[in-house]
């Protein structure tokens, strides 16, 4: 596959009078406005000396100029860097020495602290864009000409350096070519039915494979719209819904819908999917949910290194706490952690993934790249998991996460699942800190839906029916909500640290 770019327009050129994004404050950006407004922005990079192969970073809020930005740093031959904008600026340092970007775009705010950080790195440009699409970057580019003929470059080429969160150490920069984002979101563009006719809500961030690369490159091959939500607002989603046909999210997005009584299956009925992935979706909210509105939510499985590797199908079984069948192309096998030996069936090993999907390595980290990548080009993801007699993926938690009480294996998604079924809870996450005797305990950590919705002693005497005493949990905590990352991810490390003197003394 050649640029991403041109894919796209074989896609869309027939549509250049239909919108690309819907702004829910009024006005839209149609195909036409992509080509051109990305045409004038390659010009204005090219200008600046920007080259096929240079990295342009940035951390912005969430606009639909930034995706044009995306769009046009493929024109080019270059490389997108996206980075959450809750970096700070010691954070960003690491960032921009590892890269070397050419260009930082970052918010106008900001500029007067990062610019100076820039400077004194090295950095050559640095632009500004803002959340209304004000800025210095898209000022420059108005003046540009709005014909561009986009670079060629290799399916193998990196369209794309998304940096790991960096929880197990310093942050890794995987690299993503034409052919892994290209060759993705034609499969998920066909699995998951997507035509013209779709209007995506978009709420999900834009630094994150989810809402950059599933969400927008799957509309652009479609040539469908999308509504374009600049953050996540739930009276905002509640009031774009009738106008859509599908939603892609987090949990979350699902658990706070339902806690709004206008959440109506009337509401939704327009909606022929919703999707739910970056985070574990608790089976008690995906039953809930099938109640509430007739829809199953249609769970998959991905992460930065890879895109997408498995989803539920669109007909069939939508499995509750399942992250459903290998997607066409993409091989998934469980190996036992320690020999890499393939597992049977129904037992519980490393998630291993193999397809065009499969990341080109670490951005600058060829010995981690090696560790990670199997010379068969199988990647370790760092997550456990096992198959049901069906076929069916299901992920028991990261490898990191396993909790080793006395010797024995724990895994928190099994006495998570159960706990999420009792009445009152809302989430849960299930830790191991150290324990003076088994080296570390099982401790729960649950939030209620409502005040005093749940009592811990009551979790725990219900699990004594349902659990070997191993995995029990020693201790459970009540709390009113568990910190989380932007993507909707449940910090576990955050609660190792809050609750790691549980059993001092």
């Amino acid at each position: 596959m050649p640029n991403l770019y041109n894919h796209f327009v074989e896609c869309f050129t027939s549509r250049l009078d239909e919108p690309f994004i819907v702004r829910p404050e009024g006005g839209t950006i149609t195909y036409a406005d992509l080509h051109a407004t990305t045409a004038r922005i390659a010009n204005l990079f090219v200008s600046m000396g920007i080259e096929r192969g240079d990295r342009i970073a940035m951390q912005v809020d969430k606009s639909a100029e930034g995706l044009l930005v995306y769009l046009a740093t493929l024109r080019i031959g270059a490389i997108h860097l996206p980075l959450n904008p809750a970096y700070t600026a010691r954070e960003l340092d690491y960032f921009l020495r590892d890269a070397e970007p050419a260009l930082f775009v970052c918010s106008p705010a900001n500029e007067p602290v990062l610019g100076p950080l820039c400077r004194e790195i090295g950095v050559a440009h640095v632009m500004t864009l803002g959340k209304a699409g004000d800025g210095s970057l898209i000022e420059a580019a108005e003046a540009m000409p709005t014909d561009f003929a986009t670079i060629d470059v290799a399916g193998d080429e990196l369209a794309a350096i998304l940096y790991t969160s960096g929880t197990t150490g310093r942050s890794k920069g995987a690299m993503l070519t034409h052919d892994n984002l290209g060759s993705n979101a034609e499969t998920l563009v066909d699995l998951w039915r997507f035509t013209r006719d779709d209007v995506l809500l978009h709420a999900l961030p834009t630094f994150h494979t989810h809402g950059l690369f599933v969400a927008t490159n799957i509309i652009l091959l479609a040539g469908a719209r999308m509504i374009f939500l600049p953050a996540f607002d739930l009276d905002a989603m509640i009031r774009q819904l009738p106008q859509s046909t599908a939603l892609m999210g987090v949990p979350t997005f699902y658990s706070r819908l339902l806690s709004r009584p206008e959440f109506t299956r009337e509401l939704v009925s327009g909606i022929r999917l919703f999707v739910s992935g970056s985070a574990p979706l608790s089976a008690e909210v995906h039953r809930e949910f099938s109640a509430r509105t007739g829809h199953a939510i249609l769970e998959r499985y991905g992460m930065t290194e890879t895109n997408m590797n498995s989803s539920n199908p669109y007909d069939g079984d939508r499995v509750p706490g399942s992250v459903g069948f290998p997607l066409p192309g993409v091989e998934i096998r469980i190996t036992h952690a320690e020999t890499a030996t393939p597992l049977a069936q129904g037992e519980i090993g490393m998630i291993e993934v193999s397809g065009p999907n499969v990341f080109k390595g670490y951005w600058r980290m060829p010995d981690k790249t090696a560790e990670e990548k199997r010379t068969d080009g199988f990647f370790i993801t760092g997550d456990v998991g096992s198959f049901d007699e069906r076929g069916y993926l299901f992920i028991s938690g990261r490898q990191k996460d396993l909790i080793i009480s006395g010797g024995l294996n724990v895994y928190p998604a099994e006495v998570e699942a159960l706990i999420d079924e009792m009445a009152g809870v809302a989430e849960c996450a299930v830790i191991g800190v150290p324990h003076p005797d088994l080296g570390e305990g099982v401790v729960a950590v649950i939030a209620a839906k409502a005040p005093g919705a749940v009592d811990a002693q009551r979790v725990k005497a219900a699990l004594a029916n349902t659990l070997a005493s191993f995995k029990r949990p020693k201790h459970v905590y009540v709390v009113d909500e568990l910190p989380r990352n932007a993507m909707g991810k449940i910090q576990k490390a955050e609660l190792r640290k809050t609750y790691a003197d549980s059993f001092a003394g």
